[in-house]
Formats: C-alpha cells, structure tokens, sequence
C-alpha cells in the first residue's frame, strides 16, 4: 500500500434513485476503508475543481455523467474513474460490486491513465462574436425537429473538401466513435488515435462515406442554407441555434480526457463485452457468469 492516502473526488449528481443509493452504500464503503481520502463530493451540486488535487475522479453513473464531468473540469483534467450506472458504459466500464471487490488494487494505484483527444468547438457568428465548448465526444449538425435536409460543406485545413446532403452531419473523435457516430454507421477507432472521423448522417449520395482524418488539422463546417431548426449540437448535452451566415470551426484541444482503467480492464475488452461480439450485447450492468 501506498503511504500517501488515496485521495478521491465523488461525483454523483444524477438524481435517480439507482445513483443516489448507489453513492450512500459507497460512502458507507469508503468510510470503513483505510488509505483513502474523499475530498469532495458532489452529490446535489457542481464540485468547484479550482484548487482541489485528486488521484482519481470516481463518477457514478454512465458516459453521459463522464462527458459532463469532463466538461466541468475545463482544461484542468484529473484521472476519471467510471462507476457504470448506465447501459452499455464504454467508459465508465466498473460494476458497483466490482469497484469494491478490486478497491484494494485502485487505493495501491495498480490502475494506468491513458489520456485521450479532446476537441475544441468554436461558433463563429456573422456578427463577429463567438462562442467556445470543450468536448470530448463529438461536434453534431442536425436538422433536429425540421424534416428539411441539410447542405453541410466541409473544408480541412481551409481546403473545400465536400458538400454533404444528408440529415445531419458529426465529427467525433476516436472516445466519441462508439456513440452517436456509430449509430450512423460510422467505423470504430481505438481510442487512443489521434484522428477525427466526419460521419454523415443518412446521406442523401451513396458516395458520401464516412471519413478519418488527422486531429492536427482544423474542420471548418458551414451550412448556408441552415433552415429554422438548424442545431449545433456538443456531446449531446450542448444544444445551440444554427444559422446560415454561422461557422464551426473543430480542432484538437490543448488538454486531454484523462481515463484511469484498471488491469484486465482494456478498450478491446469491453468492446467485446458491451457490443457482444462473444454473442449478445450486453445491457447495464448485469453480472456475467461462466
């Protein structure tokens, strides 16, 4: 065991009664434990990270609650550690039960940080004003409740590369292409890679497939025939009007998402085990048996 205390961070601000009973029997947990230090926990309101230094961020609840946490934190990110309360949980990956069962290994730091692409996603108006988001998943244009298509143009580097006609368009990062990319049919990429892929949503031309490109570059998106309904939407949690005279420009952020894995814990294990590629998917946190 470590000398020092293991000092964690709780964020458990879903209000749902799974969360909330979930966080009391893990504080009932951590209290008896030895070696560990909760500093703070968030559990009816945001946690003010300025100042607080943490080995670990222990969020309950699903990649949701991980993609708001890693808003939250802004460019000054600490090793997340997901506690999947949620469905498929790609990256918040540990049961309750085994968050218990291996804490010894988690208070020693038997645990590996990798860190991963983060994007920055800025809204520029005709006015000249801006608007500036943080995100971790993905960058989408949709039609939202309008039923018109949209005319997306894409340009990398300030070089016009295509117009998508289709529903909506995403740029994700590899963390984000096991979400709302891969619903549109877009490919998997481990996560580690340091690439974006531009993912049309219901193309309107077949020829229009999806497309993996270096996260050094810069992403321009324009739709100057945006019609009412027209939406920028970040990590499925910020929702913006789209107009015509509007540019989003995407490029890599200057910090990365911080996820700490446990041993035995690996991207292509849980692929295998959420996406059931050894038979069926598996769906929240069930226990498997052998």
């Amino acid at each position: 065991m470590s000398e020092l205390p293991l000092r964690l961070i709780i964020l458990a601000r879903d209000q749902s009664e799974k969360v909330q009973n979930t966080w009391s029997e893990l504080a009932r947990f951590l209290d008896r434990q030895v070696g560990v230090e909760v500093i703070a926990a968030a559990v009816t309101e945001d946690v003010a990270f300025d100042g607080l230094d943490a080995d670990l961020v222990v969020v309950l609840g699903g990649d949701g609650a991980i993609l708001r946490a890693c808003r939250q934190m802004g460019r000054r990110q600490l090793p997340i550690l997901g506690v999947n309360l949620g469905r498929l949980g790609f990256l918040a990956d540990l049961s309750p039960a085994e968050f218990q069962n291996e804490f010894p290994g988690i208070r020693d730091r038997t645990f590996h940080v990798t860190e991963h692409l983060m994007f920055e996603c800025v809204l520029h108006h005709a006015d000249g004003s801006s608007e500036s988001y943080l995100g971790l998943n993905e960058t989408a244009v949709s039609t939202a409740s309008s039923l018109r298509m949209l005319n997306v143009h894409l340009s990398i580097d300030e070089e016009p590369v295509t117009t998508y006609s289709c529903d909506g368009l995403i740029v994700s990062t590899p963390v984000g292409s096991t979400g709302h990319s891969l619903s549109a049919g877009g490919p998997l990429l481990r996560q580690e890679l340091h690439a974006f892929v531009i993912t049309p949503i219901c193309p309107h031309t077949l020829t229009n497939r999806p497309l993996v490109d270096d996260a050094g570059c810069l992403y321009t998106l324009t739709v100057p025939d945006a019609p009412d309904g027209a939406r920028l939407i970040i990590d499925g949690q910020i929702d913006r009007p789209l107009l015509p005279d509007d540019r989003i420009d995407i490029r890599r952020a200057d910090v990365t998402f911080k996820l700490a894995r446990l041993p035995e814990h690996s991207y292509y294990a849980t692929l295998y085990r959420k996406l059931g590629w050894g038979g069926q998917p598996r769906y929240g946190n069930t226990e498997e048996t052998t």
